[in-house]
């Protein structure tokens, strides 16, 4: 008997504490649903400089000219945005998706890229002075591009721009 009841406070205990693992997961998942969504607006030259953005959605966004100068936009979504010509500098995009996004022009100027991932994005004489592209996923052709015009070092995270592209 004595066995069978520990046999049963044993199983109790364990869904107790996968109960309180799954409740104490899930607050993040119930935080995303107060997540600001700029999808597919027109934020022509919008300030946001200094603002705390992070994970806010900017998917399919016309954002050209658009100010985001020290900005937060850790794990941002930017995909199929168009950033032309707009301000990044020392915005920090650690682990954001910028995906399919036009940022010809653009000033990336100190900005941080790490972990972001960058594929079919394009930065045609875009500023990268300074910034880190740390295991950040870029095309080829584009690291291959900007190399050509990498220089600086990030004040933030102190990498090279040449090394956090991989440049030779």
């Amino acid at each position: 008997m004595k066995k069978m009841l520990l046999r049963l406070f044993g199983l109790v205990f364990a869904l107790c504490l996968a109960w309180l693992w799954v409740l104490l997961d899930a607050h993040q998942a119930f935080a995303q649903i107060d997540t600001i969504n700029y999808s597919s607006t027109n934020l022509e030259n919008r300030d946001f400089s200094n603002k705390e953005l992070i994970g806010v959605n900017f998917i399919a966004a016309e954002m050209r000219g658009a100010n985001f100068q020290g900005a937060n936009l850790t794990n941002a979504m930017f995909t199929k945005g168009n950033l032309l010509k707009a301000n990044l500098e020392g915005a920090n995009l650690t682990g954001a998706l910028v995906d399919q996004v036009t940022m010809d022009n653009a000033n990336l100027r100190n900005a941080n890229f790490t972990y972001a991932t960058m594929s079919r994005s394009r930065f045609f004489d875009a500023d990268i002075t300074g910034a880190d592209f740390t295991d950040a996923i870029i095309d080829r052709y584009q690291v291959k591009l900007m190399c050509d015009r990498a220089s600086g070092v990030n004040p933030d995270t102190g990498v090279e721009t040449r090394y956090s592209l991989g440049c030779r």
